[in-house]
């Protein structure tokens, strides 16, 4: 079965690496796998894409319309 140690680490100059860990014994062949964290992107608020996506309306009037229209349809 495999061990998984998780650690987080600074890159120094150089792209250097220290990985320590008193749970790794010596002489043990080991994967180390990196994944570089990325700066957060500027988060949206919910308000300012409420109504931008494919298909919404941009004013309730619109979505009552719609509905409306919707109901009326299946009442023939």
């Amino acid at each position: 079965m495999n061990q998984a140690i998780r650690q987080k680490a600074v890159v120094k100059l150089g792209g250097v690496i220290n990985i320590q860990s008193s749970e790794l014994p010596v002489g043990t062949e080991v994967d180390v796998i990196i994944i570089v964290e990325t700066a957060a992107k500027n988060k949206q608020s919910l308000r300012s894409i409420i109504g931008t996506g494919k298909g919404c309306f941009a004013t309730q009037q619109e979505a009552d319309d719609f509905i409306s229209r919707e109901r009326d349809a299946w009442s023939l």
